[in-house]
């Protein structure tokens, strides 16, 4: 269960608001961590146990991106509105509108971790720390892997899967009920699915506007806006001690995730036996220690001018 919010509310973000959560005190000693959901149009329920470190001393940040959840829902904007730009805008205004933005760690996992990248490599000075969690560099080397899992799925799942894409019937039941062959491997082992995760999942599901223009119908399916987007380019400008995470049965598979370990300068890959896509709540004891330690670092580092 998550730790008691110390505040929730909503940030004016233009002419729209963002909607935010704080647990534990800012500006108390320890850098904010502030997570950053993936997606795009995912919420930040299926992160809600990150709000543990609190208890450890560090404060915890949650946000819906602009869209989804208790943020401001565009449903008729169309792929030219929802941008890589318009989500690392947001995220800077909510740095400065919670008072954070000269002492923060980013976390972010999946497209959250590709959009934390590509915040890290403008190198801002409150920038502490950042977390990559099962996220891949590029969109190109996320799409050719999905072919390869796919290629491991039993073949009628996998043709009716492809049956369903060929004709645009990716929202029937048939459809879902194939997805959940690839995301019960790739995407969360515990059956049933946790519930924070149940959240953010039904949430894209009942309001795909930005999953579907930025993404497409399914993990596996990448048919948007995003599908040849890439950070590799930006990793060498991260200058913040990194720690990668991914999951031994992850989507985000190794030939996803090894850029950042190859490119970032001062990074580090942790990959978690048991898990896949949510190692935070597949293995969440051994995921917590590895986080808290890697945030304990972090302050060792600095009190040696590292």
């Amino acid at each position: 269960m998550a730790v008691a919010a110390t505040a929730k509310g909503w940030l004016p973000f233009g002419e729209f608001r963002t909607w935010y959560r704080v647990t534990g005190a800012t500006g108390r000693g320890r850098p904010a961590v502030v997570a950053v959901h993936g997606g795009p149009g995912s919420t930040h329920d299926y992160l809600l146990g990150l709000c543990a470190l609190a208890d450890e001393g560090w404060p915890v940040i949650h946000y819906d991106q602009l869209g989804n959840g208790g943020s401001t829902r565009l449903p008729d904007r169309g792929a030219d509105f929802w941008t890589v730009e318009l989500f690392l805008a947001e995220l800077d205004n909510l740095l400065r509108g919670l008072g954070v933005a000269d002492d923060y760690v980013l976390f972010g996992q999946s497209w959250g971790g590709m959009l934390a990248a590509r915040h890290a490599a403008f190198r801002p000075p409150g920038l502490r720390g950042l977390v990559i969690a099962n996220a891949p560099a590029s969109y190109v080397l996320w799409r050719a892997e999905m072919e390869r899992l796919r290629a491991g799925l039993p073949p009628e799942v996998d043709a009716t899967l492809r049956r369903h894409e060929a004709a645009g019937t990716t929202d029937t039941d048939e459809y879902f009920r194939a997805m959940r062959v690839f995301y019960d491997r790739h995407v969360c082992r515990i059956v049933p699915w946790p519930r924070d995760y149940q959240a953010s999942f039904m949430e894209t599901a009942t309001n795909p506007t930005v999953y579907s223009v930025m993404n497409g119908p399914s993990e596996f399916h990448v048919t948007g806006t995003l599908k040849d987007w890439s950070v590799e380019e930006f990793l060498p400008d991260i200058e913040v001690p990194t720690l990668v995470v991914s999951g031994r049965h992850d989507e985000a598979t190794p030939a996803t995730v090894r850029p950042y370990q190859e490119l970032v300068p001062r990074a580090r890959w942790e990959v978690f036996e048991e898990s896949s896509h949510l190692p935070h709540l597949e293995e969440p004891e051994s995921f917590q220690a590895v986080l808290v330690d890697y945030l304990r670092s972090l302050g060792d580092a600095e009190r040696k001018g590292q």
